[in-house]
């Protein structure tokens, strides 16, 4: 996953790992940079859809408080997170990172996650059969993405 992460991302945007987002004291906002087609299928608990290819700035601003809040922003494995939390940076954002591995990592690191009723899930969105070998618990579940990476 390293590799895929240094190849794809530029490193604007700092990495928050998941086991410190998990930490209590974490205090942040966190937004869901997939398809809604995947945050449907299961999402980190309290996270925020904002998407990638909708993605609107004004939108996902509405959820924010103050320019120097803490901003977590994933995607399956921190690809498109990071194009998404740049964008945030670029509005003025101060505190913003990209969770390093995404929904992947959360889940391997047996977080919980939960489905779109509120409910514990292991159902996880693949992204695609090659990205999907980064995923190593839970269940995969695959359907169509627009436009992929």
């Amino acid at each position: 996953m390293a590799e895929l992460l240094q190849q794809h991302n530029n490193h604007d945007v700092p990495y928050i790992s998941v086991h410190e987002l998990a930490m209590p004291k974490t205090n942040a906002i966190i937004f869901d940079a997939r398809e809604y087609e995947e945050y449907q299928i299961s999402r980190l608990i309290n996270s925020i859809f904002v998407g990638y290819n909708t993605f609107d700035i004004n939108q996902a601003t509405l959820h924010l408080k103050d320019k120097n809040q803490a901003i977590v922003v994933y995607c399956s494995l921190g690809i498109r997170s990071e194009k998404i939390a740049q964008q945030l940076q670029e509005a003025g954002y101060t505190n913003v990172y990209n969770l390093y591995g995404g929904i992947f990592e959360w889940k391997n690191a047996d977080f919980p996650i939960v489905d779109s009723d509120g409910h514990p899930t292991d159902n996880v969105h693949a992204y695609s059969e090659a990205w999907s070998k980064w995923l190593l618990k839970g269940t995969k579940v695959y359907g169509p993405i627009l436009d992929k990476i």
